[in-house]
Protein backbone atom coordinates (compact mmCIF):
# COMPACT_ATOMS: atom_id res chain seq x y z
CA UNK A 1 0.00 0.00 0.00
CA UNK A 2 1.30 3.47 -0.94
CA UNK A 3 2.86 5.53 1.81
CA UNK A 4 2.01 9.22 2.38
CA UNK A 5 5.51 10.18 1.17
CA UNK A 6 5.00 8.26 -2.07
CA UNK A 7 1.59 9.88 -2.59
CA UNK A 8 3.10 13.32 -2.02
CA UNK A 9 5.65 12.65 -4.77
CA UNK A 10 2.90 11.44 -7.10
CA UNK A 11 0.84 14.57 -6.40
CA UNK A 12 3.85 16.80 -7.08
CA UNK A 13 4.64 15.00 -10.35
CA UNK A 14 1.02 15.16 -11.50
CA UNK A 15 0.80 18.89 -10.76
CA UNK A 16 3.99 19.55 -12.74
CA UNK A 17 2.64 17.48 -15.65
CA UNK A 18 -0.64 19.37 -15.49
CA UNK A 19 1.24 22.67 -15.78
CA UNK A 20 3.09 21.39 -18.87
CA UNK A 21 -0.15 20.19 -20.48
CA UNK A 22 -1.81 23.54 -19.75
CA UNK A 23 1.07 25.36 -21.44
CA UNK A 24 0.81 23.08 -24.47
CA UNK A 25 -2.90 23.85 -24.66
CA UNK A 26 -2.17 27.58 -24.71
CA UNK A 27 0.50 27.18 -27.41
CA UNK A 28 -1.80 25.03 -29.54
CA UNK A 29 -4.61 27.58 -29.28
CA UNK A 30 -2.24 30.43 -30.24
CA UNK A 31 -0.89 28.44 -33.20
CA UNK A 32 -4.40 27.67 -34.43
CA UNK A 33 -5.21 31.38 -34.47
CA UNK A 34 -2.00 32.23 -36.34
CA UNK A 35 -2.46 29.58 -39.04
CA UNK A 36 -6.16 30.39 -39.41
CA UNK A 37 -5.37 34.06 -39.88
CA UNK A 38 -2.70 33.25 -42.46
CA UNK A 39 -5.09 31.06 -44.46
CA UNK A 40 -7.87 33.64 -44.25
CA UNK A 41 -5.54 36.35 -45.54
CA UNK A 42 -5.06 34.33 -48.74
CA UNK A 43 -8.66 35.02 -49.79
CA UNK A 44 -7.95 38.56 -50.99
CA UNK A 45 -4.69 37.45 -52.59
CA UNK A 46 -6.57 34.72 -54.47
CA UNK A 47 -9.17 37.24 -55.62
CA UNK A 48 -6.42 39.47 -57.01
CA UNK A 49 -4.88 36.56 -58.93
CA UNK A 50 -8.26 35.67 -60.42
CA UNK A 51 -8.83 39.28 -61.44
CA UNK A 52 -5.47 39.31 -63.21
CA UNK A 53 -6.28 36.05 -65.01
CA UNK A 54 -9.65 37.45 -66.05
CA UNK A 55 -8.04 40.51 -67.61
CA UNK A 56 -5.38 38.64 -69.58
CA UNK A 57 -7.66 35.80 -70.68
CA UNK A 58 -10.42 38.20 -71.75
CA UNK A 59 -8.01 40.44 -73.61
CA UNK A 60 -6.27 37.53 -75.32
CA UNK A 61 -9.57 36.03 -76.37
CA UNK A 62 -10.87 39.39 -77.64
CA UNK A 63 -7.73 40.01 -79.66
CA UNK A 64 -8.10 36.68 -81.38
CA UNK A 65 -4.96 35.08 -80.02
CA UNK A 66 -6.81 31.95 -78.97
CA UNK A 67 -7.53 29.26 -81.49
CA UNK A 68 -10.20 26.57 -81.25
CA UNK A 69 -10.99 27.65 -77.68
CA UNK A 70 -7.49 26.77 -76.46
CA UNK A 71 -5.53 28.97 -74.15
CA UNK A 72 -2.11 30.30 -75.15
CA UNK A 73 0.91 28.30 -74.17
CA UNK A 74 1.50 28.77 -70.44
CA UNK A 75 5.07 27.57 -70.04
CA UNK A 76 7.35 24.73 -71.21
CA UNK A 77 5.63 22.31 -68.86
CA UNK A 78 2.23 22.71 -70.56
CA UNK A 79 0.38 23.04 -67.28
CA UNK A 80 -3.01 22.94 -68.97
CA UNK A 81 -2.45 19.63 -70.72
CA UNK A 82 -3.46 16.44 -68.95
CA UNK A 83 -0.96 14.28 -70.81
CA UNK A 84 -0.39 10.65 -69.96
CA UNK A 85 2.16 10.42 -67.19
CA UNK A 86 2.68 9.52 -63.57
CA UNK A 87 0.54 10.72 -60.68
CA UNK A 88 2.22 12.32 -57.70
CA UNK A 89 0.39 12.56 -54.36
CA UNK A 90 1.55 14.86 -51.55
CA UNK A 91 0.26 13.73 -48.16
CA UNK A 92 0.53 16.26 -45.34
CA UNK A 93 1.19 14.75 -41.90
CA UNK A 94 2.97 16.05 -38.83
CA UNK A 95 6.57 16.30 -37.68
CA UNK A 96 5.65 16.30 -33.99
CA UNK A 97 3.68 13.91 -31.84
CA UNK A 98 0.92 14.25 -29.25
CA UNK A 99 -1.68 15.15 -31.88
CA UNK A 100 -4.13 12.29 -31.48
CA UNK A 101 -5.40 10.58 -34.62
CA UNK A 102 -4.22 13.38 -36.91
CA UNK A 103 -1.81 11.30 -39.01
CA UNK A 104 -3.94 8.17 -38.96
CA UNK A 105 -6.97 10.07 -40.22
CA UNK A 106 -5.30 11.76 -43.19
CA UNK A 107 -3.41 8.55 -43.97
CA UNK A 108 -6.59 6.46 -44.15
CA UNK A 109 -8.34 9.09 -46.26
CA UNK A 110 -5.46 9.47 -48.73
CA UNK A 111 -5.08 5.70 -49.16
CA UNK A 112 -8.81 5.27 -49.76
CA UNK A 113 -8.83 8.04 -52.39
CA UNK A 114 -5.70 6.70 -54.09
CA UNK A 115 -7.26 3.25 -54.32
CA UNK A 116 -10.31 4.76 -56.01
CA UNK A 117 -8.05 6.10 -58.78
CA UNK A 118 -6.77 2.56 -59.52
CA UNK A 119 -3.33 3.81 -60.47
CA UNK A 120 -0.73 1.12 -61.28
CA UNK A 121 2.13 1.15 -58.72
CA UNK A 122 4.69 2.10 -61.35
CA UNK A 123 2.60 5.17 -62.25
CA UNK A 124 2.23 6.38 -58.66
CA UNK A 125 4.68 8.54 -56.72
CA UNK A 126 3.95 9.13 -53.04
CA UNK A 127 5.53 12.12 -51.29
CA UNK A 128 5.21 12.52 -47.52
CA UNK A 129 5.32 15.87 -45.74
CA UNK A 130 6.04 15.20 -42.08
CA UNK A 131 7.86 12.10 -40.86
CA UNK A 132 5.05 10.82 -38.63
CA UNK A 133 2.76 10.06 -41.57
CA UNK A 134 5.30 7.64 -43.10
CA UNK A 135 4.66 4.57 -40.87
CA UNK A 136 0.93 4.68 -41.66
CA UNK A 137 1.60 4.71 -45.39
CA UNK A 138 4.35 2.09 -45.35
CA UNK A 139 2.21 -0.25 -43.25
CA UNK A 140 -0.27 -0.29 -46.14
CA UNK A 141 2.43 -1.16 -48.65
CA UNK A 142 3.08 2.32 -50.09
CA UNK A 143 6.68 3.22 -50.78
CA UNK A 144 7.60 6.83 -50.01
CA UNK A 145 9.46 8.32 -52.94
CA UNK A 146 10.57 11.40 -51.01
CA UNK A 147 9.96 12.87 -47.56
CA UNK A 148 9.82 16.56 -46.67
CA UNK A 149 9.93 18.24 -43.28
CA UNK A 150 6.77 19.96 -42.11
CA UNK A 151 7.51 23.55 -40.96
CA UNK A 152 7.31 24.05 -37.22
CA UNK A 153 6.15 27.67 -37.42
CA UNK A 154 4.25 30.09 -39.62
CA UNK A 155 7.46 31.78 -40.77
CA UNK A 156 8.74 28.51 -42.23
CA UNK A 157 5.82 27.94 -44.61
CA UNK A 158 6.90 30.38 -47.32
CA UNK A 159 10.38 28.91 -47.79
CA UNK A 160 8.93 25.39 -47.76
CA UNK A 161 6.37 26.28 -50.43
CA UNK A 162 9.09 27.77 -52.61
CA UNK A 163 11.11 24.59 -52.21
CA UNK A 164 8.09 22.45 -53.10
CA UNK A 165 7.47 24.46 -56.27
CA UNK A 166 11.02 23.77 -57.41
CA UNK A 167 10.56 20.06 -56.71
CA UNK A 168 7.27 19.98 -58.61
CA UNK A 169 8.91 21.54 -61.66
CA UNK A 170 11.66 18.92 -61.44
CA UNK A 171 9.18 16.07 -61.05
CA UNK A 172 7.32 17.15 -64.17
CA UNK A 173 10.49 17.45 -66.21
CA UNK A 174 12.51 14.47 -64.97
CA UNK A 175 9.94 12.00 -63.66
CA UNK A 176 7.07 12.65 -66.08
CA UNK A 177 4.70 13.44 -63.22
CA UNK A 178 1.84 15.29 -64.91
CA UNK A 179 -0.82 14.94 -62.21
CA UNK A 180 -0.33 16.18 -58.64
CA UNK A 181 -2.88 15.79 -55.84
CA UNK A 182 -2.61 17.29 -52.36
CA UNK A 183 -4.08 15.46 -49.35
CA UNK A 184 -4.32 17.41 -46.10
CA UNK A 185 -6.54 17.96 -43.07
CA UNK A 186 -8.81 20.97 -43.32
CA UNK A 187 -9.70 22.95 -40.18
CA UNK A 188 -13.37 23.69 -39.36
CA UNK A 189 -13.15 24.92 -35.77
CA UNK A 190 -10.66 25.05 -32.92
CA UNK A 191 -11.13 21.34 -32.28
CA UNK A 192 -12.67 19.98 -35.51
CA UNK A 193 -11.05 19.16 -38.83
CA UNK A 194 -11.58 16.75 -41.71
CA UNK A 195 -9.38 15.39 -44.51
CA UNK A 196 -9.61 16.98 -47.94
CA UNK A 197 -7.85 16.92 -51.29
CA UNK A 198 -6.92 19.42 -53.97
CA UNK A 199 -5.93 18.74 -57.57
CA UNK A 200 -2.95 20.99 -58.15
CA UNK A 201 -2.13 19.77 -61.66
CA UNK A 202 -3.25 19.62 -64.38
CA UNK A 203 -5.12 22.89 -64.34
CA UNK A 204 -8.85 22.72 -64.85
CA UNK A 205 -9.54 24.41 -68.17
CA UNK A 206 -13.19 24.91 -67.16
CA UNK A 207 -11.97 26.80 -64.09
CA UNK A 208 -10.02 29.24 -66.28
CA UNK A 209 -12.97 29.63 -68.63
CA UNK A 210 -15.19 30.42 -65.67
CA UNK A 211 -12.75 33.10 -64.53
CA UNK A 212 -12.69 34.57 -68.03
CA UNK A 213 -16.50 34.67 -68.29
CA UNK A 214 -17.03 36.48 -64.98
CA UNK A 215 -18.38 40.01 -65.19
CA UNK A 216 -15.92 42.82 -64.47
CA UNK A 217 -17.30 45.04 -61.71
CA UNK A 218 -16.01 48.39 -62.94
CA UNK A 219 -16.30 50.23 -66.26
CA UNK A 220 -12.57 50.21 -66.98
CA UNK A 221 -10.66 46.97 -67.56
CA UNK A 222 -6.91 47.22 -66.82
CA UNK A 223 -4.42 46.85 -69.67
CA UNK A 224 -1.09 45.03 -69.79
CA UNK A 225 1.95 45.38 -72.00
CA UNK A 226 3.90 42.15 -71.48
CA UNK A 227 3.21 39.05 -73.60
CA UNK A 228 0.02 37.31 -72.49
CA UNK A 229 1.64 33.88 -72.07
CA UNK A 230 4.33 35.37 -69.79
CA UNK A 231 1.71 37.15 -67.68
CA UNK A 232 -0.49 34.04 -67.40
CA UNK A 233 2.53 31.97 -66.44
CA UNK A 234 3.40 34.44 -63.68
CA UNK A 235 -0.17 34.54 -62.37
CA UNK A 236 -0.45 30.76 -62.35
CA UNK A 237 2.80 30.42 -60.43
CA UNK A 238 1.21 32.66 -57.81
CA UNK A 239 -1.88 30.44 -57.86
CA UNK A 240 0.27 27.35 -57.23
CA UNK A 241 2.03 29.17 -54.41
CA UNK A 242 -1.31 30.03 -52.80
CA UNK A 243 -2.62 26.47 -53.17
CA UNK A 244 0.42 24.95 -51.48
CA UNK A 245 0.53 27.63 -48.80
CA UNK A 246 -3.12 26.98 -47.98
CA UNK A 247 -2.46 23.23 -47.72
CA UNK A 248 0.43 23.82 -45.28
CA UNK A 249 -1.55 26.36 -43.25
CA UNK A 250 -4.69 24.22 -43.03
CA UNK A 251 -2.70 21.12 -42.12
CA UNK A 252 -0.73 22.88 -39.38
CA UNK A 253 -3.89 24.47 -37.98
CA UNK A 254 -5.60 21.06 -37.95
CA UNK A 255 -2.56 19.47 -36.29
CA UNK A 256 -2.72 22.00 -33.48
CA UNK A 257 -6.48 21.52 -33.18
CA UNK A 258 -5.90 17.79 -32.76
CA UNK A 259 -3.14 18.48 -30.23
CA UNK A 260 -5.44 20.85 -28.31
CA UNK A 261 -8.08 18.12 -28.09
CA UNK A 262 -5.49 15.58 -26.93
CA UNK A 263 -4.20 17.96 -24.27
CA UNK A 264 -7.73 18.61 -23.03
CA UNK A 265 -8.24 14.87 -22.59
CA UNK A 266 -4.84 14.55 -20.92
CA UNK A 267 -5.62 17.42 -18.56
CA UNK A 268 -8.92 15.78 -17.55
CA UNK A 269 -7.14 12.48 -16.87
CA UNK A 270 -4.47 14.22 -14.77
CA UNK A 271 -7.11 16.05 -12.77
CA UNK A 272 -8.89 12.75 -12.08
CA UNK A 273 -5.63 11.16 -10.93
CA UNK A 274 -4.84 14.18 -8.76
CA UNK A 275 -8.22 13.87 -7.11
CA UNK A 276 -7.51 10.20 -6.41
CA UNK A 277 -4.01 10.87 -5.07
CA UNK A 278 -5.15 13.75 -2.86
CA UNK A 279 -8.08 11.76 -1.50
CA UNK A 280 -5.86 8.79 -0.69
CA UNK A 281 -3.22 11.08 0.82
CA UNK A 282 -5.78 12.78 3.07
CA UNK A 283 -7.07 9.39 4.15
CA UNK A 284 -3.54 8.20 4.94
CA UNK A 285 -2.74 11.39 6.78
CA UNK A 286 -5.94 11.22 8.81
CA UNK A 287 -5.26 7.59 9.67
CA UNK A 288 -1.74 8.49 10.80
CA UNK A 289 -3.04 11.34 12.99
CA UNK A 290 -5.70 9.09 14.47
CA UNK A 291 -3.08 6.45 15.20
CA UNK A 292 -0.84 8.97 16.92
CA UNK A 293 -3.73 10.21 19.06
CA UNK A 294 -4.61 6.67 20.06
CA UNK A 295 -1.00 6.04 21.07
CA UNK A 296 -0.97 9.21 23.19
CA UNK A 297 -4.25 8.23 24.91
CA UNK A 298 -3.01 4.69 25.51
CA UNK A 299 0.25 6.00 26.97
CA UNK A 300 -1.63 8.42 29.22
CA UNK A 301 -3.92 5.68 30.49
CA UNK A 302 -0.93 3.47 31.26
CA UNK A 303 0.76 6.25 33.17
CA UNK A 304 -2.41 6.81 35.26
CA UNK A 305 -2.77 3.11 36.03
Amino acid sequence: MASPEFLQRQIHTAEELKAVVKMMKVLAAVNIHQYEHAVTSLAEYTRTIKMGLHVVLKSTHTNGNLSNGNFPKIDPHSLLINSIGRCGVLIFGSEQGMCGQFNEQIGRYAIAEIEKLQIPPEQLAVFAIGSRIIPHLESEGYQIEQNFTMPSSLSGITSMVQEMLLHIASWRERQQITRIILFYNNLHSNTAYEPSQHLLLPLDRAWLQQIESQEWRSRTIPMFTMPSDVLISSLLRQYFFISLYRAFGESLASENASRLTSMQVAEKNIEDRLTEFKGEFQQKRQSAITGELLEIIAGFELSQG
